[in-house]
């Protein structure tokens, strides 16, 4: 396999990883610090998406930082199997996540008119926002993977 920026075990990967899990945890503690959240599936289906981006985000910059002490490139192709799915899947969890609270939040605060707390309203915004940054961050990894696993 050859060495691709964002290739696991390089720096790109790791800044783009924490960039995941950064964003994610952000959206969580801007949903999370609301009080109405819980009223509207898809919120919580966000904060459980952008959970779920964490957990895997945040494993696999450690591994690699764990790569980059090590000096060492991962270029197993049943890692990068795994890391393509797994991109693969939290990438659409958090589309479909981020998407769908956009959808409520324009619905609810623009359309209907919903919105008595504006501090409130600007918490939803930014979580939606920073889970979209999520998005884009993990759909970049996800597509480097599948290059690295096509040319491999």
């Amino acid at each position: 396999m050859k060495d691709f920026a964002g290739t696991p075990g390089t720096l790109t990967a790791l800044v783009l990883r924490i960039s995941q899990c950064i964003f994610a945890a952000g959206s969580i503690t801007a949903m999370a610090t609301t009080s109405t959240f819980f009223n509207f599936t898809a919120f919580c289906y966000l904060i459980a998406s952008m959970g779920l981006q964490v957990i895997w985000s945040f494993g696999l910059a450690l591994l690699d930082a764990y790569s980059l002490v090590r000096k060492k490139a991962l270029h197993n192709s049943i890692l990068v199997s795994l890391f393509v799915v797994g991109d693969w899947v939290t990438a659409t969890l958090s589309l479909a996540a981020a998407s769908a609270s956009a959808g409520i939040t324009v619905l609810l605060f623009h359309d209907v008119g919903h919105c008595n707390y504006l501090s409130e309203c600007q918490k939803y915004q930014m979580s939606v926002g920073l889970a979209f940054l999520s998005w884009i961050a993990i759909a970049m990894s996800s597509l480097i993977m599948l290059w690295i696993l096509a040319a491999g």
